[in-house]
């Protein structure tokens, strides 16, 4: 009889320590290689400046990321919608660390976007978006636009007369992408050559990054009228 009790004791610690040693773990593990490595969850958004912390594992029903040793990437998210009850999904993608910038692509929307590491440590993660080359050209190409604009803000549209209006703009098929309406007291040479430099601008990015538009003509105005002190213009 006792040795029926000491076997049957056997077994339990064999089972026991078996099952021991398949529980997952809930232990944080840090790669002191590479601090970088593990799972980040819930973010703090402060100004242009995302808060991670540490954790051994992402969230079921959070928003979190995981860097893998192996280059995989991992985000848990609801996706862009967010509208309840949200659904965490799992996004694969691949990371790769350029000095102090964090490079990741994805299969879905955004495809390719990068994070610089402001501050790393074993417990806490903070990262700023880092502009790619393509968002820093399109900055370019829209403070050129601003500098137009600026030439013909607050002017009130009262006599459709001392009104006229140019092309503006290059769509990727060729052709304006539009048309604006300018009044005649202003520097007019400045301005359209204002307006020139950015056609230029948007024609030169647009084979820069292999920009795909519709291929239909647009046709120019026939008129301009003055509605509420603004010029509108007239098809």
């Amino acid at each position: 009889m006792k040795s029926i009790k000491k076997v049957f004791f056997s077994i339990t610690v064999l089972f026991l320590m078996v099952n021991m040693r398949c529980e997952p773990s809930d232990d944080i593990v840090i790669d002191n290689d590479n601090l970088l490595i593990g799972n980040w969850v819930n973010p703090e958004y402060n100004d242009t400046n995302i808060t991670f912390e540490r954790a051994s594992k992402l969230p079921v029903d959070g928003y979190g990321i995981s860097f893998m040793k192996n280059g995989d990437f991992v985000e848990r998210s609801s996706g862009w919608c967010g509208t309840p009850p949200l659904s965490f999904f799992d996004y694969n993608g691949k990371w790769q660390l350029n000095d102090a910038v964090v490079l990741i692509t994805q299969d879905h929307f955004p495809n390719n976007y990068a994070w610089r590491i402001v501050s790393l440590t074993e417990n806490e993660l903070v990262v700023t978006k880092e502009l790619t080359e393509r968002e820093i050209d399109y900055r370019k190409l829209m403070a050129i636009y601003d500098e137009i604009e600026a030439f013909i803000k607050g002017i009130p549209c009262e006599n459709a007369e001392d009104w006229t209006f140019t092309p503006y703009g290059s769509k990727a098929c060729g052709g304006p992408q539009w048309f604006l309406a300018y009044p005649k007291s202003i520097d007019t040479v400045a301005f359209l050559k204002k307006v020139e430099e950015y056609t230029k601008a948007e024609r030169d990015y647009n084979i820069k990054w292999s920009v795909f538009s519709t291929c239909d003509v647009v046709s120019p105005p026939k008129s301009i009228e003055c509605q509420n002190g603004f010029p509108i213009l007239k098809f």
